[in-house]
């Protein structure tokens, strides 16, 4: 049994069973999906079997849409059955046997002659043990969902690892924008200090004071403060990370961090007054749209 940690939606698997006379062929195909949408393709006599493989694959498989399809061969000597329409022979045989009495032919009437005519000779399907069949599909099946799942599962391990790649890539740009940011502030006082002196001159002190000074320092420091949308940004990363690793359906889960990571990064940007960090914030909205693109494959 595979497991389904960080398994991708899209796969493919097959499966045969077969006995002495019969041979049953199952396979499966699957693409993205936000639900668990199953697509059976599969001959009539089999409808009493498709809520069992329907509760087989659900079983098996959170999301996706997949499509299955079911070939049947039968090769017994019940597989078909022959009949014929009674009614129908009875009624040619009395038009043919009227036709030649009123045109003077010879009769010549038999049973090969009506059977050429239209819908006399049926062909039907012949009984179907249906528990020698059942068992031939979940059989089958089950090698088929077996093949899906491990396709699905090494997809998704490798998704993963990039994804674990990314948010690692991701924490060490936080970390720069941490240490960043203070300078940002400590940049700003002293463009002020600079411009005040180049306006007013020797006059610059008597002017505009310290504290006045402090005051628009502080108001800059509050406009830009990014510390809570670090703090959250590292919280929903490390949440990534471990995201990954559960032995679980977890694309939901990640696809809703993955909007959050890009919430917090874009109110940075939207604060950051700072050419460096304007430039890292790109950089990171690259990488959290690349993610965005794998997760949503996942499961």
């Amino acid at each position: 049994m595979w497991r389904k940690m960080s398994a991708s939606m899209t796969g493919y698997g097959r499966g045969e069973a077969a006995g002495a006379e019969r041979r049953l062929i199952v396979e499966i195909k699957s693409v993205n999906n936000r639900y668990c949408d199953i697509q059976i393709r599969m001959p009539r006599l089999f409808a009493a079997l498709e809520n069992r493989v329907r509760e087989m694959v659900a079983s098996r498989v959170a999301r996706g849409k997949l499509d299955l399809y079911i070939t049947y061969e039968d090769r017994s000597a019940q597989a078909s059955q022959v009949r014929y329409d009674a009614g129908l022979v009875h009624a040619y045989a009395l038009a043919l046997r009227e036709m030649a009495s009123r045109e003077n032919m010879p009769d010549g009437l038999n049973a090969g002659l009506i059977a050429r005519f239209n819908d006399v000779l049926q062909v039907e399907p012949g009984v179907v043990p249906m528990d020698e069949v059942q068992a031939l599909l979940e059989h089958a099946l089950n090698q088929a969902l077996d093949g899906l799942c491990k396709m699905r599962a090494l997809e998704g391990a490798r998704m993963a690892d990039d994804i674990r790649e990314r948010a690692q890539r991701l924490e060490t740009m936080r970390q720069g924008v941490a240490a960043r940011a203070p300078q940002v502030v400590t940049a700003y006082r002293q463009r002020l200090t600079d411009r005040v002196q180049e306006l007013f001159g020797d006059q610059a002190s008597s002017l505009v004071s310290e504290e006045r000074l402090a005051v628009e320092i502080a108001m800059y420091a509050d406009k830009c403060a990014i510390d809570e949308e670090l703090v959250r940004l590292q919280s929903h990363l490390k949440q990534l990370q471990e995201g990954i690793g559960l032995d679980e359906p977890v694309g939901k889960k990640l696809d809703f961090l993955v909007q959050e990571i890009n919430r917090e990064i874009n109110t940075i940007g939207s604060k950051a007054n700072d050419l460096n960090l304007v430039q890292d914030v790109v950089t990171m909205k690259s990488e959290v749209e690349k993610i965005r693109e794998q997760v949503q494959n996942l499961e």
